[in-house]
């Protein structure tokens, strides 16, 4: 009886060894098998999605927050203003610097307490003298979202904390930090390793806490994130050669464990985009993609083009199921004029619609019939009057 449990048990024994080095390994063909309850890895330079868990489910996010944070008050204010701290800002919970009531602290040092140590209270100090009010602010951080291109965010902290309808997207997430990537300032204040400066009152010292900046080759961002309803978030970038890549891992856990997936789930995927893809030129605008034929026009054809280029970082099994489909006219009546749209060319990636580009005319075609030519003999009769003389040629039919 005992030899015949134990030949049950080696089977499955052998199965949960399988699924063990499977999910090491990443999966499948290498795919990322990722713990958080929502990711994406997104390349920043086209927008194009690389891989995704429930990245358009709205989450809390926590400190993530504060990169809305840094790039509103990057693009909206002096950093060389002094911050007075107010009483509400001293009131902001841990992780803080200590502000006391009154301390006056240069804008830019608050920033890099705000991203290398994700201080509260200075986010609320910030917020106050770049927005007004916390609220003001806010709406500022909403706005700038929406303008992004953003689908379901809305900022009600600038710090991140547990408020009211406070939540985002690991999508819009992606989206916020691309377009906070391509700012100098804010690339050199996430990758600095440290900085000590004085406010009116003390010295400070403040480390940057982002272990992906020492734990991964290319990483160049972001922010970490912490709280209860949260979990542990984080938001991490990194580029090799060409290709700048960010991840957004929203509730990787809790506890010592949950801080340490979010950095091996970050790391998981991030090294996934720069092992399988890489830019292909899918659509070039210097050839004509087709030809359409013109009509009552002395032009009988003439070429479109793609308005377009298009470059995307692709698999080698994507690239290779690209497929084109021109929507446009086999035939089209004069007059045209030149770069007139005339149709869409539409991409599929795996035969599905990825984008549509436009087709559109490369020369103009002039109308040339009976109603046309006639109308020019008439023009040139109405204009007899102011000319000594008058040779009319009838244009060929």
């Amino acid at each position: 009886m005992r030899k015949l449990v134990l030949i049950l048990l080696c089977p499955l024994l052998c199965i949960g060894n399988v699924v063990r080095a499977y999910a090491k390994e990443g999966g499948k063909e290498g795919i990322p098998v990722i713990e958080s309850k929502s990711a994406i890895l997104m390349d920043c330079k086209t927008g194009k999605i690389l891989w995704e868990k429930d990245a358009f489910e709205p989450m809390a996010m926590a400190s993530t927050t504060k990169i809305m944070t840094a790039i509103i008050t990057l693009e909206n204010a002096n950093l060389e203003d002094m911050v007075t701290v107010s009483q509400k800002a001293t009131l902001a919970p841990k992780v803080k610097m200590f502000l006391q009531k009154g301390e006056e602290v240069k804008l830019e040092y608050l920033l890099y307490a705000l991203m290398l140590e994700s201080s509260n209270d200075a986010a609320v100090a910030i917020a106050e003298h770049v927005g007004g009010t916390v609220e003001g602010f806010c709406k500022m951080m909403t706005d700038k979202a929406k303008e992004i291109g953003t689908k379901d965010t809305i900022f009600e902290t600038p710090n991140g904390l547990d408020a009211g309808n406070h939540h985002s997207t690991s999508y819009d997430l992606a989206l916020i930090s691309s377009y906070a990537l391509q700012n100098d300032k804010f690339m050199k204040l996430i990758n600095t390793p440290s900085i000590s400066f004085s406010s009116s009152k003390r010295p400070y010292t403040f480390n940057n806490k982002n272990r992906l900046l020492r734990e991964l080759d290319g990483a160049n961002g972001i922010k970490t994130g912490f709280t209860n309803k949260a979990g542990h978030c984080f938001v991490g970038s990194a580029k090799r050669g060409g290709m700048q890549l960010v991840s957004v891992v929203l509730q990787s856990g809790w506890g010592e464990r949950g801080k340490n997936q979010k950095f091996i789930d970050s790391k998981e995927l991030l090294n996934y985009g720069f092992k399988n893809y890489k830019y292909y030129d899918v659509i070039d605008n210097t050839y004509a993609a087709a030809n359409v034929a013109i009509e009552r026009s002395k032009t009988p054809e003439l070429g479109l083009y793609y308005k377009d280029c298009l470059e995307l970082p692709l698999t080698e099994q994507e690239f290779q199921s690209i497929s084109i489909k021109f929507d446009m006219p086999q035939a089209i009546k004069a007059p045209v004029l030149r770069n007139q749209k005339l149709g869409v060319a539409k991409v599929f990636i795996n035969g599905k619609l990825y984008t549509e580009i436009d087709l559109v005319t490369v020369a103009e075609a002039a109308r040339h019939d009976l109603k046309t030519c006639m109308e020019r003999v008439l023009n040139e009769f109405i204009s007899i009057g102011t000319r000594n003389e008058v040779n009319i040629i009838l244009p060929e039919f």
